[in-house]
């Protein structure tokens, strides 16, 4: 099954583009310097955070931090845009040698270890770029938490929320990685 699930995603990263009424979401959705660093996004990126700007729409969630969150989750991977063959190249190395992906994730984002890197730095730089944009900072944290395992979505506060929000944080970041990781 999830040979499926990779397969789908590697088609749908090489077909898919946003369309203009999604787009005109975004605008809508998000300050003129969010929408900025979702324009910086690939296509295929772009419609990704469509895709899951729309789920979270048709599942009735308004939280505007969220649906911003949900439109620019991603961008901290602009700041070094990867080729498909890389992402490629990440997934099967995850998939294959786990402990040395993890390795190979540290460090400068050079050479043959740079996707690696990416995949696993683009939260923090995602989070720094949407401070220096003037999003919320449960934006922010959001961005920044993206990827953490589900199972540790509730272990820890983050430094945008005083601690009586943190649970609220971590529900709408369970939301978002549900829905994110559904695609």
């Amino acid at each position: 099954m999830r040979v499926f699930y990779r397969a789908r995603q590697f088609w749908w990263a090489l077909t898919s583009a946003p369309d203009a009424e999604s787009l005109v979401e975004a605008r809508q959705a998000l300050t003129g310097p969010e929408l900025a660093l979702f324009q910086n996004l690939q296509l295929h990126e772009q419609a990704h955070s469509l895709w899951i700007y729309r789920r979270l729409r048709e599942q009735k969630q308004t939280d505007p931090d969220l649906l911003a969150a949900a439109l620019i989750h991603d961008v901290g991977k602009s700041r070094y845009p990867l080729h498909i063959w890389e992402r490629v190249l990440v997934v099967l190395g995850k998939a294959c040698f786990p402990n040395r992906a993890q390795l190979w994730s540290q460090g400068q984002p050079r050479g043959w270890k740079r996707p690696f890197v990416v995949a696993q730095q683009h939260p923090a730089w995602g989070a720094e770029m949407a401070v220096e944009a003037g999003a919320s900072p449960l934006t922010v944290a959001l961005i920044q938490r993206h990827h953490e395992a589900l199972e540790e979505v509730g272990s820890g506060t983050c430094q945008a929320t005083q601690p009586a929000k943190a649970a609220s944080v971590d529900r709408l970041l369970r939301v978002l990685q549900l829905v994110d990781n559904d695609r």
